[in-house]
Parts: structure tokens; sequence; C-alpha cells
């Protein structure tokens, strides 16, 4: 049986650059930062003080006002998003057959924020005070849930939790149900918001995150030398999916097509990845062969590129392992380095980001690249973005515990 194709035709973003599409992209190819020091809490005993918060966001434009209190803002971020996409899309949703209409929508971490903060009331005001929407306000598939109810979509739902994997493995798997003929219409993506006291801290602890806290604008520099650890971000980014024969029929205006899915485990570690860049490379390839491509067919790859040590020395070496001399003629960035990380909506948010620059023909650039590191040779479309047509994109991500995901996106 032949496989359904797939288009994007619909995309919706929120982002430390900005909140929608084009503030987004805008500031993406003009290569700013969205990095600054936090201000949702007091950061200032903690090692890290940096992060890439999402300013400006008033949720009750997305959503009624009784209901904002009673889901965490990682779901607030996914609604508005959801909408964006809708509203992109040029879909009447109440029109739609809700049966051929599915959610795939993931989070990371889900509603912590919402925990940090009942947790407070228990120990403060005692048990009577914790809200009866606490449970369902934070848990990772009531993005979905909400967004499902919204626009009465009745088919597949899920969502993935696969840390910073988590967007684009649900993109792919959105891609997969329509390609099977399962659903006509996904909405696939990712929505995270943790920028919180202990997340920040958890994640220093780590060891994971820049301390770069005195020039936050410079913290997040995939493949530099100097890189020093990633920079946490929020925000969601989400694509409508759709059949191509419908989406053709309607009239719609198409982004590009997506082609192929991949995902691996390094099966290593529960936070490094396999030193050799074996899962990663897995994953790239089971990406293409899922496409019906060859290494040299793609011309640019959006990388998980995070700014530590190990990952961007790694992902290098799994591509040349991929690409093999070609992966020196491809030009390889990280939107990382001005929207920071954006965790579990890392993989929707760079998998919009790709669709666009397919079609628009121009890739963002990987800003703060100023020292060459010689273990990191590739061509990373340094500090200025750049035209170029191309017919085939890669957006890879991957995640704590060695999850790795791979989306190919192709000129339509």
């Amino acid at each position: 049986m032949n496989k359904r194709r797939v288009v994007v035709t619909g995309i919706g973003m929120i982002s430390p650059l900005g909140i929608g599409n084009e503030p987004t992209w805008q500031g993406l190819i003009e290569g700013r930062s969205g990095i600054d020091r936090i201000t949702k809490f007091d950061a200032s005993a903690f090692a890290c003080q940096i992060a890439g918060e999402v300013r400006g966001f008033d949720p009750e434009k997305w959503i009624e006002k009784k209901e904002v209190k009673k889901s965490d803002t990682f779901i607030h971020y996914a609604i508005a998003a959801a909408q964006m996409a809708v509203d992109d899309a040029g879909l009447d949703m109440t029109k739609e057959d809700g049966d051929r209409v599915g959610v795939i929508i993931g989070s990371g971490i889900g509603g912590l924020p919402l925990i940090e903060e009942m947790h407070q009331k228990l120990m403060e005001r005692g048990p009577s005070r914790i809200s009866p929407f606490f449970i369902p306000g934070l848990i990772v598939n009531l993005a979905a849930g909400h967004i499902s109810i919204r626009f009465g979509a009745k088919g597949p739902s899920s969502a993935p939790a696969t840390a910073c994997a988590t967007g684009a493995h649900a993109l792919g798997d959105a891609f997969k149900i329509i390609q099977r003929d399962e659903a006509d219409v996904m909405f696939g993506g990712g929505s995270e918001a943790v920028i919180t006291p202990l997340a920040v801290g958890g994640f220093a602890a780590m060891r994971a995150l820049s301390t770069r806290n005195d020039d936050p604008q410079h913290a997040s520099r995939p493949w530099d030398a100097d890189r020093d650890g990633f920079v946490m971000g929020e925000g969601a980014g989400i694509l409508l999916l759709e059949e191509r024969e419908r989406a053709l029929a309607r009239g719609a205006k198409i982004y590009c097509e997506l082609t192929g899915y991949g995902m691996s485990s390094d099966a290593y570690h529960i936070t490094s990845p396999a030193e050799d860049g074996s899962g990663m490379m897995r994953v790239m390839q089971r990406a293409l062969k899922d496409a019906g491509l060859h290494p040299q067919d793609i011309q640019y790859i959006n990388a998980h590129g995070t700014s530590t040590p190990v990952g961007d020395k790694t992902e290098t070496v799994a591509i040349k392992r991929v690409f093999g001399d070609h992966a020196y003629k491809l030009a390889v960035s990280s939107t990382k380095s001005m929207t920071g990380h954006l965790l579990g909506a890392a993989g929707g948010l760079e998998a919009a980001i790709t669709a666009i620059a397919v079609k628009e023909g121009v890739l963002p650039p990987t800003i703060n690249y100023e020292k060459p590191d010689p273990e990191c040779d590739l061509d990373y479309v340094p500090n200025k973005a750049r035209q170029a047509g191309l017919s085939h994109a890669m957006s890879n991500s991957f995640g704590f515990g060695g999850t790795n995901a791979t989306l190919i996106f192709s000129k339509h």
C-alpha cells in the first residue's frame, strides 16, 4: 500500500523571541537573542540566573478568564499555539469531521510551576487549600486534552513525554497516523513552561546550564569553543499536518511536505549521549530511509545543538558518520542560540522553524559563534542568516535517557 503524503499547512509558535510566527521568525533571521536575566522569580542565589522567558503573554487573549486558573502555563501556551496553527491553516474546525482529526502534543516536564505553587500552599495553609483543578492542571496530556475539546478533535490523541525529543516525537507520531489513514488532520508538537526555582536549580545542580550570568545574550553559543552549557527556554511549537490531497483540494497554503521520521535510543546513559554518536547516527539514517532519500539529498540540518560541551561535539561526530564528505557541504545551524532550549517544546518549535526555512529558502543562523572548536568543524551558518534554496531539510531532537528523533521536511 502506498503511503499517504503529509503536508504542513499551519504553524503556531510562542518563543522567547515573540508570541506568534512572524515575531519569532523575524527574530531568528535577524540573529536576535531572546535570552535575558530571569524575572519569574528571584534567581540571585542560583548558579544560573538567565533564561529565555516568554514575555507579554496574556492567556486571557486565548482562554476564558475563569478557565485560566484551572491549568498550568504550558497548557496556556499549547492552546494559544494550536489556535495560531488553525488560523494560519485557514481551517474552519466546525466543518471538519472530528473523527478524522487528532492531537498529539507533549511536554517534557508538564505543570511544574503549579506543583511548586500548590506544595507551598499545602505547607503554609494545609491540604484544604489544594485546588480541585491541581491534577488536571498539571498532567502532561492535558495540553492535548484541552486542544481536542476546543476543536472537537475526536481522532487519535496522545501526549509523549520524551524529554527534549518530545515535540519531534509528537510530530513524527502524528505524521505516521495520517500516513496510515487513521486521520486526515493532526495537531503535533510540544509545549513547556518550567522556568521555576526547582527546575533551574535542578538543571544547575547537574551542571548542565550556562553560568554566563553577566552576559545573557551571548550565553547560548552552540559549537563555540567557549560554550559552557545550555540556557533554558519556554514556549510552544505546534504544527497542523494534513493529508496532501485534501489540503490541495481545499486550496490550502502548504509550507512543505513532511517526508521522513526516525526514532532511536542510545541505550547508554541517563543524560549523556553515546560518545561515538551512534544513537544520533541511527536516528538520522532511519529518517533518511523513511523518506526514501540519500544523505547527499539533505542541504540543511536544524540541529539539536544545545551549547553543551559534550552534546555539540557528539552531534558533529554523528553528522559526519551519516553524511561523510557531504557533511562539509551541509548547512547546520542551532536556533537554540537565540531561543534557548525549550526542553519538551524544542522539537516542535524547531520543526516549525525548519518548515518555514524550507518554504522561504532562508537558513536561520547560529549566533554567538566566535571561537571555533577544532572538534566542531562544520558549516554552522555563523551569526548571519543565509539565503539558500532547500529541497530537503532535517530537524534533530535528542533527549535525556538517550531518546532520539529526526524529522525530514521537503519542498512541496
